[in-house]
């Protein structure tokens, strides 16, 4: 039975009166199976990565045979990485992500500047990515169809708010949405893969028999290439954050893991060799729209399924990202290190409904100076240094917590190996080219501790801050929230 009360929220002086509405057993939903789970997964990462990023990867390589090294190589990587955040995830089986595993790990100032950063920029960006790219293949759609054109900024913020309301009206229903356009992508991949085969039957293997012509012999550019494939393989830790809403998560969380990625590796390595059986190589780094270029050769007539396979497979990236962005500022929120408010629940629909709107608002914001190359290099950039950072959590939190019972241990020298990878792909792009867009990246993640010592650690309290959640508690009818979910 839910509980109305008013009283004061927990730490709060017991002379400072508070009219701030509490629910108790309010709670996020185990809503997520199996199914559920591997579409959030692979709905997530094939987003906009595999459509974007394949230009990056083979310019920054140099050769076809390197190319498609580098794709399965960074599934590999993000595979070693799943199944070390499964581990993380059924020992602190909370929502929340690297935030969690970071607080208990390294403390809590790394985990502040996660959530800070997460909440301005990684989560946001890649939210941001993906819904210019769907602009961007909607608008070659409306060129293909001779309609009029429509700025593209403008349908990436139709797209945010489309998402955010999904995400904030339910829970089950944006997993439902999820699942639906995971089968779709999945369906206009295949569709890219056959026709591949195809050509191949045809005889068309010119540019895949070029092999490892024109390699780089530079390391330090191998990273930029692993940053391209990276980001499009980027999402195979977002199960993590909604642990809480995972059915059975001890055994859910590592399955849907491994089986996420196997799929996304095979579906990314023979979309790859699809575009090089079509296009040489100077057509794929030429074209503004891969896949575009791939449907106008293969297709003919019916080239406009692809923009719309495009749009579809975006779709559903974007409503993943902000499924999985708006519960890191949940999970921040509740432990103190966000606005309170950014913590509760809808009364009714148990969804994070200030969080998501919260990300939603932000994302909107980082489309209109944003470009895609540079939202890309942003985001990998502090991502991959906060990827390291946990890796090196779950290190530590073996000796911390060794005698805490753990449903699925990964091999110590997995984690071990992921610091070092991510060592190397934080560093290498700096040394190769230094850029002015790396600093500005840390110090905006610095930049969290000007709010981390006033606001958290010594618990300063604005003025008029408890009016001000009671009355969006009132205009948004949510309530705090309680853990865990059952």
């Amino acid at each position: 039975m839910e509980v109305l009360s008013r009283k004061p929220p927990p730490d709060k002086d017991k002379d400072t009166p508070s009219t701030i509405l509490e629910v108790e057993k309010i709670a996020l939903k185990r809503n997520l199976g199996l199914v559920g789970a591997v579409s959030m997964i692979v709905g997530t990462i094939i987003g906009s990565g595999i459509f974007v990023s394949p230009k990056g990867v083979l310019k920054s390589t140099g050769s076809v045979g390197l190319s498609l090294i580098v794709w399965v190589g960074a599934g590999v990587i993000g595979t070693l990485g799943g199944l070390s955040y499964a581990e993380l995830g059924t020992l602190l089986p909370k929502s929340g992500g690297e935030y969690v595993y970071l607080k208990e790990g390294l403390g809590d100032i790394p985990a502040f500047l996660f959530s800070w950063t997460s909440v301005i920029v990684t989560r946001t960006s890649s939210l941001a990515i993906i819904a210019l790219t769907f602009a961007a293949y909607t608008d070659s759609f409306f060129e293909l169809c001779g309609g009029p054109q429509i700025p593209v900024k403008l349908i990436a913020v139709i797209v945010l708010i489309l998402v955010g309301i999904v995400n904030s009206w339910s829970t089950k229903l944006a997993s439902q949405v999820q699942i639906f356009f995971t089968f779709a992508k999945v369906i206009s991949l295949v569709i890219i893969i056959i026709g591949g085969f195809v050509k191949l039957g045809e005889g068309k293997t010119s540019v895949l028999e070029t092999g490892f012509k024109g390699t780089t012999q530079s390391p330090f550019i191998v990273a930029l290439a692993f940053y391209n494939a990276l980001w499009a393989y980027d999402g195979w830790n977002n199960l993590n954050i909604v642990t809480e809403e995972l059915q059975n998560p001890n055994r859910n969380l590592p399955l849907a893991n491994v089986l996420s990625m196997v799929i996304v590796i095979v579906i990314y390595l023979l979309t790859n060799v699809s575009y090089l059986t079509v296009m040489s190589v100077q057509q794929l780094l030429a074209s503004p729209a891969v896949a575009v270029t791939w449907g106008d050769k293969v297709l003919g007539a019916a080239s406009i399924l692809m923009p719309l396979s495009v749009m579809v497979s975006t779709f559903g990236g974007a409503n993943g990202s902000a499924y999985t962005g708006g519960r890191v500022v949940f999970a921040a929120a509740r432990d103190g290190f966000l606005p309170e408010i950014l913590s509760y629940v809808h009364c009714k629909n148990f969804t994070p409904l200030p969080s998501m709107l919260c990300t939603i608002f932000i994302s909107l914001l980082m489309i209109i100076p944003g470009d895609i190359g540079g939202l890309i290099d942003l985001f990998s950039f502090t991502a991959w240094c906060f990827y390291g950072m946990t890796f090196l959590s779950l290190i530590i939190l073996r000796f911390k917590m060794k005698n805490k019972e753990r449903p699925y241990k990964v091999p110590i020298v997995i984690p071990i190996v992921l610091v070092l990878i991510s060592i190397y792909l934080v560093i290498a792009p700096i040394v190769y080219e230094p850029k002015i867009e790396f600093l500005y990246a840390f110090l905006f993640v610095m930049a969290g501790l000007i709010f981390y010592f006033p606001f958290v650690y010594w618990n300063i309290k604005l003025k008029g801050i408890d009016s001000i959640t009671m009355y969006l508690q009132l205009i948004l009818e949510v309530v705090p929230s309680n853990f865990p979910s059952e």
